[in-house]
């Protein structure tokens, strides 16, 4: 049975989610096969970069942090589907060894007018390093069920 439906959300509401860090190797391994830029693949080339170094692809960022929102919210959740994500930004570089928190807050709710049995729910899921700012955020349409009656 699920812990929420589409009733028990509202705007404003706020999940800590918990913590990621990646190993420079998970960053390149990572890369490799995803996103193989130099700046994420290459310590020397990024090297000679403003980075300075290797980078964690933006998607690995966005997914580590969704990875954690599944778990640690839409597994309770009556969730039917989710059309995708929009303003989805990597605001700053994550390296290697940076602990990243992920964390979601309802920013809209709203009854589905063409489906009774169901409502939208849209998050902004974001990650957010150890000084506090953000390094990556997005926000996330989910069609989530009314409960039973």
């Amino acid at each position: 049975m699920p812990k929420y439906y589409f009733e028990e959300f509202k705007v404003g509401d706020a999940w800590e989610l918990g913590t990621w860090s990646l190993t420079k190797d998970q960053v390149i391994a990572f890369a490799r096969e995803f996103d193989p830029q130099p700046i994420h693949t290459d310590e020397a080339a990024a090297s000679k970069t403003a980075f300075g170094g290797v980078i964690a692809s933006g998607w690995q960022t966005t997914l580590k942090c969704i990875r954690l929102f599944v778990d640690g919210l839409m597994r309770d959740t009556a969730g039917l589907a989710s059309p995708g994500l929009d303003e989805l930004r990597w605001h700053k570089p994550v390296r290697p060894g940076d602990v990243i928190a992920a964390r979601a807050e309802v920013v809209e709710v709203a009854e589905s007018k063409s489906s009774p049995d169901r409502g939208r729910v849209h998050f902004r899921i974001y990650g957010v390093d150890e000084s506090g700012e953000t390094v990556m955020s997005a926000k996330g349409l989910f069609f989530v069920a009314r409960r039973p009656r």
